[in-house]
């Protein structure tokens, strides 16, 4: 407890967090993480705790910390889940905040892992997009190891579920991937365009950081 009192301590005095519907400092930009940490997301079904490694993919697991620390993932619907596939989130109920992440894309990375089923990676379409938004293999996906899109290779994995995997497979997949063509206007309106044209997604309530020594 003492532990996460002074971790949010730092934030505030630091100006990071996002409450109050504040931007980030740059400052936040040139965070390193750890070698490996964890983060836990509470949500709507439960929770499930990811961890990630920096060797995987220095740039994409700093962006990762970065979001976590400035509280991104709280109040992110699961937009996209398809079971046979991958599930996706990482778009906020602010549009500044969200113009501000994809305005701060990352350089890509070549793919180090193997996309088995758990292991997690930034979405993207063309070069250099890298962002916010997450995916989660639902199940083994080989062709994200290697294939081509916008003439980038593969997808970089940054770590993988390490708790809660069965979480993932009680989110709602209604909608599947409907969404995708549609976020222009949930980075504009949020999770109340959302709401109205997608009801019943679940919610990641909040994303924060475990010690590594702890158990999820």
């Amino acid at each position: 407890m003492i532990l996460r009192l002074l971790f949010v301590f730092v934030l505030s005095s630091c100006g990071w967090s996002t409450l109050a519907s504040q931007l980030p400092d740059e400052r936040l930009l040139r965070t390193k993480a750890p070698d490996r940490f964890r983060v836990m997301f509470k949500t709507s079904k439960g929770d499930f705790t990811i961890e990630a490694y920096r060797s995987w993919s220095p740039l994409a697991v700093d962006r990762l910390y970065q979001l976590v620390i400035s509280g991104y993932y709280s109040s992110n619907m699961i937009f996209r889940v398809e079971r046979n596939y991958v599930l996706q989130f990482g778009i906020t109920d602010q549009k500044a905040l969200n113009f501000f992440w994809d305005k701060r894309r990352i350089q890509d990375e070549p793919v180090k892992q193997l996309h088995k089923k758990g292991v997690v990676a930034f979405a993207r379409d063309v070069a250099n997009s890298r962002a916010a938004q997450l995916f989660i293999n639902m199940t083994d996906n080989p062709k994200l190891d290697t294939v081509v899109r916008e003439g980038v290779k593969g997808y970089p994995p940054i770590g993988k579920v390490i708790n809660g995997m069965d979480v993932l497979f009680r989110f709602n997949d209604r909608y599947q991937k409907q969404v995708l063509p549609v976020q222009d206007s949930v980075y504009r309106y949020g999770n109340s365009y959302l709401n109205r044209h997608f009801p019943g997604l679940d919610i990641i309530y909040s994303a924060t950081l475990l010690p590594t020594s702890q158990k999820p």
